[in-house]
């Protein structure tokens, strides 16, 4: 069978058998293929730099390859934990099951917090950044990486999680500006050193209700950390301590800026404009109009 007769044959089967999420838009059968036929090469790629790159010649091994990755794909294996890898905002980083798969979604938190960045920037030479819930490291090193000036601080509760994170520091070659720690939210940090010192101060939140985990896709469920998701009875457990603990760490006039879940944007929006704590607020909608992040400032 020639490569493109291959790759016909294969895009039909993942076309008809492949179950995709809609918290993964950039993935569809034809950049899976795409990003599986890279790896079945030998190079890894993110489903968007494999979209994006010429198709290789497979020989007779790598047909083999791509027939089994295609089967782990087909059985409900994450796209990024076979890759090992997952693009966010425009950064290649590696990805694995010891923690939450970087999702798009989250480039709204990772965007709104690099303007407010830009705009401490603009008033003073440096910042202090802490991002806690920090997962895969993804937003703590898109802030680094995009603005040197910045000293980011991250924690996570998983040692898991937190050697990922390293492991991204080193890949996008941030070690000296990036310091992850294992920790409870902000318990790694609450010394001196950052109480009334943080220009910004950013957070993924497990958000999901305990009681909808078990509702889960399989492709989540199964292969990505229960911890990433589980926000307690209402999905709000870590949005709630964030709230009440962030004022004391941030510098007057800094910001907090945090993911939410779907339903918890305007509920949250109509609190928190009544806490006193808090004197301005940004509120982000996702393409469908839904709240998906909220930014105050002390």
């Amino acid at each position: 069978m020639t490569q493109p007769d291959l790759y016909t044959t294969y895009l039909a089967r993942l076309e008809t058998e492949l179950k995709l999420l809609p918290d993964k838009p950039e993935e569809t059968p034809r950049s899976t293929l795409n990003a599986l036929w890279h790896l079945a090469a030998g190079t890894q790629y993110s489903v968007d730099k494999a979209d994006s790159t010429p198709l290789p010649e497979l020989d007779s091994n790598g047909v083999d390859k791509l027939e089994a990755l295609l089967t782990q794909r087909l059985t409900g294996m994450p796209l990024a934990h076979l890759t090992e890898r997952q693009q966010f905002m425009q950064l290649e980083m590696i990805a694995g099951p010891g923690a939450l798969v970087p999702r798009k979604e989250t480039e709204l938190l990772a965007g709104i917090a690099l303007e407010l960045l830009e705009g401490v920037l603009q008033q003073q030479p440096d910042a202090t950044v802490i991002d806690v819930c920090t997962g895969a490291g993804n937003i703590a090193l898109c802030l680094a990486h995009y603005h040197p000036a910045a000293k980011v601080y991250a924690a996570d509760l998983s040692e898991d999680a937190v050697a990922l994170a390293n492991r991204n520091r080193a890949h996008l070659q941030l070690e000296s500006r990036v310091q992850f720690q294992a920790g409870d939210l902000l318990a790694p940090f609450a010394n001196e050193g950052f109480f009334g010192k943080v220009d910004l101060l950013t957070c993924n939140p497990p958000y999901i209700s305990s009681g909808k985990l078990d509702k889960m896709p399989g492709e989540i469920a199964q292969h990505e950390p229960q911890l990433a998701f589980d926000g307690g009875p209402f999905g709000l457990n870590i949005v709630g301590r964030l709230l009440k603990e962030a004022p004391q760490y941030l510098k007057p006039g800094a910001w907090v800026a945090f993911e939410v879940g779907l339903g918890q944007g305007e509920p949250l929006q109509k609190r928190l404009s009544r806490n006193p704590d808090y004197k301005d607020m940004k509120v982000l909608h996702d393409a469908e109009g839904h709240i998906r992040v909220l930014a105050l400032q002390v």
